[in-house]
């Protein structure tokens, strides 16, 4: 691609013009604190719950706006008013942050999903880079120091665990790109490389266990000694989202550490595997589940389209681009990009869909919910941006 002016332009305008406008105006509750994240096609509230995910998403990309060249008054009170309220409400009494709180910061689901303390330690360590405030620091350890726990148990969901003793356990890709990703951000806001451990081990065992070079796929889930399974669904299932996704992040730590370039090419081979893998020859787009094998798979809405898939795709064919200066991945982008942008944007309302069938076409109107708020497209638009900016 040889003029990147006008992309650049189109992401920042529908970052600063629509996205953050829509979230902005729509997603704080002014009246009891916290987010709205179940926002109708026009902004409007469907539902009040909060889902604690996707509310500490909201103080991540609100201090990170804070902290970037797109910075404007009312982003980092908007970040810190929703820390107070979740620091406050969000946490059982061993610290774990529940799934779910009321509009009023009740609890309303058991802590049983350890990503609602990565997304804590997340939105906690980039408000005390933005602030030096020592409660948020100290929420960003707490929360850091109970994911790694509760990963390394081999129970995550502890007590709340539904599985019985039947059931295969796995080791989850997951669980590991997020601890890669989560060591890179506590290390660069609260300084050092405390957490350094934790981010060479997720990145060995992503490229050298999730990664299976003879068959050119990442696994969702591994059995415990690192071996396949390839008897059930949940042990052939393949996410490409999440393998982009945790390429990027790997690309993004290797970088700031200055480099090394026989993982890079190893990450840029896997991008370039996905993409060819998870791209649908029939329709366009890229696959939300599949199966390694091309057997039947077990979740209905695995040929589905989804907003956050296309966002962690856009970001890692910038990401091997830059990293290999091969030509290859600017055309995946562009190829990428362009079947995107013809189908989330809502030109109507603005921010995007979410949700769209194998053809395309949009299942849903809303803009937000249980899994969709203010993150995987603000932070997409915003690294696609800066990472543009350097070609």
């Amino acid at each position: 691609m040889s003029n990147w002016q006008p992309v650049i332009e189109r992401y920042e305008r529908e970052l600063t013009q629509s996205v953050i406008p829509f979230w902005e105006k729509h997603c704080v509750d002014r009246e009891c604190g916290g987010y709205f994240t179940c926002l109708d096609r026009d902004g409007s509230v469907y539902d009040p719950a909060k889902y604690m995910w996707m509310q500490w998403r909201i103080v991540y990309v609100f201090a990170e706006l804070h902290l970037s060249r797109f910075s404007r008054p009312g982003y980092l009170e908007i970040a810190e008013k929703g820390f107070d309220f979740l620091y406050k409400n969000g946490r059982d009494p061993n610290g774990w942050y529940y799934f779910a709180l009321n509009r009023k910061g009740e609890p309303s689901m058991a802590p049983y999903s350890v990503f609602s303390d990565c997304f804590a330690a997340m939105g906690a360590a980039v408000l005390y880079k933005a602030t030096r405030e020592p409660v948020y620091r100290q929420a960003a350890e707490e929360a850091m120091n109970s994911y790694i726990t509760r990963i390394e148990s081999g129970n995550p969901a502890g007590q709340w665990n539904k599985s019985l003793p039947g059931k295969q356990s796995y080791l989850s890709l997951g669980h590991y790109m997020m601890l890669a990703n989560l060591g890179l951000i506590l290390d660069d806001a609260l300084g050092g490389d405390r957490y350094s451990a934790e981010l060479d081990r997720a990145v060995d065992l992503v490229l050298n266990k999730f990664w299976q070079p003879d068959r050119k796929l990442v696994f969702e889930n591994i059995l415990p000694d690192g071996s396949l399974d390839l008897e059930s669904c949940q042990g052939r299932m393949l996410n490409p989202g999440h393998v982009l996704e945790a390429m990027w992040f790997l690309l993004n730590a290797l970088a700031r550490r200055g480099g090394d370039p026989d993982k890079e090419r190893q990450i840029c081979e896997i991008i370039s595997s996905t993409l060819e893998f998870g791209w649908d020859r029939s329709h366009g787009g890229i696959f939300y589940f599949m199966d390694a094998l091309g057997k039947p798979h077990i979740e209905l809405q695995h040929d589905m389209k989804l907003w956050w898939v296309h966002n962690e795709a856009l970001i890692a064919c910038l990401y091997a681009y830059r990293s290999s200066g091969d030509e290859h991945f600017a055309e995946w982008f562009r190829k990428v990009d362009e079947w995107t942008w013809k189908r989330f944007p809502d030109p109507e309302y603005g921010e995007w869909f979410a949700y769209l069938n194998r053809q395309g076409e949009p299942t849903h109107m809303l803009k937000g919910g249980k899994w969709k708020t203010f993150f995987h497209l603000p932070r997409c638009l915003m690294v696609c941006s800066d990472l543009m900016r350097q070609f």
